[in-house]
């Protein structure tokens, strides 16, 4: 056998390696073309945890729309669904709830329809919307998440919501924790990925500590939600991976 026949051989036994991208706000979303990508969509505080905690406490779906209008029509369409809506972190009048996680127990929840927009979260998802598929990462879900993505044999894209299209913090460590546990032979990561993922790895043994400064932390605790906060960052809390399926966010 060549050289030329041997190396050949040796790189179809190879794996073949994918890439995983981070996207660090959605105003860079047509960047990137989404529609060869799984898109896991982030948005730490608080929406993504809430979708996340909602589906684990056995609510049906939970519908993403992007206005406020969207989200009240519902209220003529399906009396029977929940509404929540966020603006600025504060529960919009007029709505069930908002997007803090403690509203998403099992006994407001469970068997429910949720009709949910959010300042952040929701407008990264409607952007994402030609993804192979959409998911939704959380900390509370983060090892679930990941052993999913290992076996899926596509690109991956993390998109961080970020706050009205600008950087945070909280939402790209999230995704150098996701870097973190794909790291392998079989995926490459772009510059936003690893500096993700170095960042991930400074705050990685006080995540609450190092958030403390963020701006989005701030505008929270503001608004006397610091629990929220805390209960954002805890890790591996559930097992649930909600997935885009036609309008509705459903188990996966």
């Amino acid at each position: 056998m060549t050289a030329t026949a041997t190396a050949t051989a040796t790189l179809k036994m190879l794996p073949m390696k994918h890439q995983l991208q981070v996207c660090l706000t959605p105003a860079l979303i047509p960047l990137y073309k989404v529609e060869e990508f799984i898109v896991v969509v982030i948005d730490i505080f608080r929406a993504t945890t809430s979708i996340c905690y909602g589906i684990e406490n056995g609510a049906t779906a939970i519908i993403p729309v992007s206005k406020v209008e969207e989200c009240h029509a519902y209220r003529e369409i399906e009396p029977g669904h929940l509404l929540a809506a966020e603006r600025d972190g504060e529960i919009v009048e007029g709505f069930d709830f908002g997007n803090s996680p403690f509203s998403y127990t099992k006994e407001k929840v469970a068997g429910k329809t949720i009709v949910l927009t959010t300042t952040n979260g929701t407008q990264a998802l409607h952007l994402s919307r030609k993804a192979k598929k959409i998911v939704i990462g959380s900390f509370l879900n983060l090892t679930a998440l990941c052993n999913w993505l290992k076996k899926q044999d596509e690109h991956i894209l993390l998109v961080c919501s970020g706050w009205k299209n600008n950087f945070n913090l909280e939402d790209t460590l999230f995704a150098g924790a996701v870097v973190e546990q794909l790291q392998s032979a079989t995926f490459v990561a772009d510059d936003p990925a690893i500096a993700a993922n170095d960042l991930y790895r400074i705050a990685k043994d006080d995540l609450n500590g190092y958030l403390k400064k963020t701006s989005h932390s701030e505008r929270l605790k503001a608004l006397g939600i610091e629990a929220d906060i805390e209960f954002c960052l805890r890790v591996d809390l559930t097992t649930a991976i909600p997935v885009l399926e036609g309008d509705a966010l459903v188990r996966l």
